[in-house]
């Protein structure tokens, strides 16, 4: 019985890895014949598990939906991960399941070995999360938001922008990025023909979503940093452009994330486009670079770095300071 037991375990383990097997695969994955897979898998139906089995040379069993949710096999990195992200999400950032994150999360750290509550307290305690009182977004929008990329279904929507206007927009969902406690949708916009990236807190859905389209090349490898270097540049008050004497390469080492846009113009300078709150804090950045550059414009950073320059001359005794 206990070797059953095992085997039924590693069985529902294998299924819920892929969304098809074939019985021969899992028969050598299990060590043992077709015949027993078959037992096996009325065994987990009996236990309410939807395993669904198509037959001829091309099926297979896969794990079905079924009406109610089944116990979860989880080995123990995936426990840990659920543990540690219940309870961060218990702490706030999508409306209307704090309270349900921190039930799921008492019962499960009721079921977790010592070893793997050792380790989920370490993460927590050890973690420093730098709160904010930034908006939220609610629950049933994001989850829509996460359905329409995942089934690739237009979405209609409703959208506040920063300064308070409103649009109706029609894209093509592509991703769903949390940065910064805000959620943010990365998608196409059918009217505009351009890729947007829109706050999550602001859109109001106008369901039902549309028909399935078929996906798009996103033009960044990484949207994760696409978006950030968006939202930076949303928030910035002032705008430059500079040329750096120094390959693009060498300036994403030097200034890891760094905001903005920069493209290569040889093999030894790039251009940067960026920004910040003042000049004089984009002049002492660009300083800290350790590289030559020219300001292309505007004219404000030139006097930003040219009295940057005078200050520190004045500092080491230069009288040309």
């Amino acid at each position: 019985m206990r070797d059953t037991a095992a085997r039924l375990l590693r069985l529902l383990s294998l299924l819920q890895t892929r969304p098809h097997w074939s019985g021969p695969e899992l028969a050598d994955r299990l060590g043992v014949t077709t015949r027993t897979v078959r037992a096996d898998v009325e065994r987990l139906r009996a236990l309410e598990y939807p395993v669904s089995a198509t037959p001829g040379v091309g099926g297979g069993y896969r794990l079905g939906v079924g009406a109610a949710l089944p116990p979860l096999l989880l080995d123990d990195e995936e426990a840990v991960a659920v543990a540690v992200g219940l309870r961060t999400a218990a702490g706030g950032g999508v409306t209307g399941i704090e309270e349900s994150a921190l039930r799921a999360f008492a019962k499960l750290e009721r079921l977790l070995p010592a070893r793997l509550r050792r380790r989920v307290n370490a993460i927590q305690s050890f973690t420093l999360d730098v709160g904010g009182s930034g908006p939220t977004v609610d629950a049933e929008v994001l989850a829509l938001l996460a359905g329409a990329c995942r089934d690739a279904e237009r979405l209609r929507f409703d959208y506040l922008d920063h300064a308070g206007g409103r649009s109706r927009r029609l894209v093509e969902p592509h991703r769903v990025v949390h940065l910064r406690r805000r959620w943010y949708l990365v998608a196409w916009d059918v009217d505009r023909a351009d890729w947007r990236t829109f706050r999550a807190d602001r859109v109001e859905p106008r369901p039902p979503t549309g028909p399935r389209f078929r996906p798009r090349r996103f033009p960044h490898p990484d949207v994760g940093a696409h978006v950030l270097r968006q939202v930076g540049t949303a928030l910035w008050r002032h705008r430059a452009r500079v040329r750096l004497d120094a390959p693009a390469d060498e300036i994403r080492r030097r200034w890891p994330g760094v905001p903005g846009g920069l493209t290569p113009v040889d093999e030894t300078s790039c251009l940067l486009e960026v920004g910040a709150d003042t000049f004089e804090m984009l002049a002492l950045h660009l300083g800290l670079l350790g590289v030559d550059f020219r300001v292309l414009d505007p004219p404000e950073l030139s006097e930003a770095v040219a009295a940057l320059g005078r200050r520190y001359l004045r500092a080491a005794g230069d009288e040309r300071g």
